[in-house]
């Protein structure tokens, strides 16, 4: 019997909010380890919404800097055993447009995708952004 398209696909670690944190912030060393281990050694997913997480607890709760948040992301991303639902280079911009804006990440990442799709959006803040 052949396999289905799944069956054939790599074995693939999705990673939750939480393991990319320890793998940030080595705030409990022995989860840091093994998160290393994981994300640089192990086909990985992170899902946009698993990104935009970290992103607020990031800032939110730990109140790192926007540009640190920006580069910390931005090599997690570079990681080669990572992969995301959207493009590297889509998630690079969304980053970029956090650095540069008072936008939270999501809207940054909508205006991201303006490059490629079009979005709609009442807010005034992601409308601009979209325009330039």
């Amino acid at each position: 019997m052949a396999p289905t398209s799944c069956e054939a696909l790599p074995p693939m670690i999705v990673l939750d909010a939480n393991y990319v944190l320890r793998y940030l912030l080595d705030d409990n060393h022995a989860m840091f380890l093994e998160a290393k281990e994981v994300v640089e050694n192990s086909p990985c997913l992170v899902l946009d919404g698993v990104m935009a997480e970290v992103i607020y607890v990031l800032e939110g709760y730990y109140a790192v800097p926007r540009e640190r948040i920006a580069r910390v992301m931005t090599d997690l991303v570079a990681q080669p055993t990572l992969s995301m639902h959207e493009s590297k280079t889509t998630i690079a911009k969304a980053l970029t447009h956090y650095v540069e804006t008072r936008l939270d990440f999501v809207d940054c990442y909508l205006c991201a995708l303006g490059e490629k799709y079009e979005v709609k959006s009442f807010d005034k803040g992601v409308v601009k952004c979209l325009r330039k």
